[in-house]
């Protein structure tokens, strides 16, 4: 599904530290929405609430990455990385990067 490298992984703890929140209260939230040149672009945020419908994936840290039913299809197969300063997704069957929160 979704995997996140550890670098990521830290910096995500270190943006929610920013804000005040942990894994135990917040969610990464992943998903796609429509727009960007190739008719798609990924939004990432934090998230105090899970839908029913969300697919949840957990991470070795405690971090729990939601991701909406519509968007599963779209990130299967999406690691989430951080080098250099910049946010990075990358997934196996579309090359795409992006920056994120």
């Amino acid at each position: 599904m979704v995997t996140v490298s550890s670098k990521a992984l830290d910096h995500i703890i270190s943006l929610m530290m920013e804000k005040d929140i942990t894994p135990d209260t917040h969610s990464l939230r992943v998903g796609v929405k429509g727009g960007g040149c190739s008719g798609l672009s990924y939004i990432m945020d934090f998230d105090d609430k899970v839908d029913p419908l969300d697919e949840v994936v957990k991470t070795k840290a405690g971090l729990n990455i939601l991701i909406d039913k519509k968007s599963v299809l779209y990130l299967f197969g999406t690691e989430l990385d951080f080098s250099d300063g910049l946010n990075e997704i990358t997934n196996s069957t579309r090359q795409t990067s992006t920056s994120w929160i």
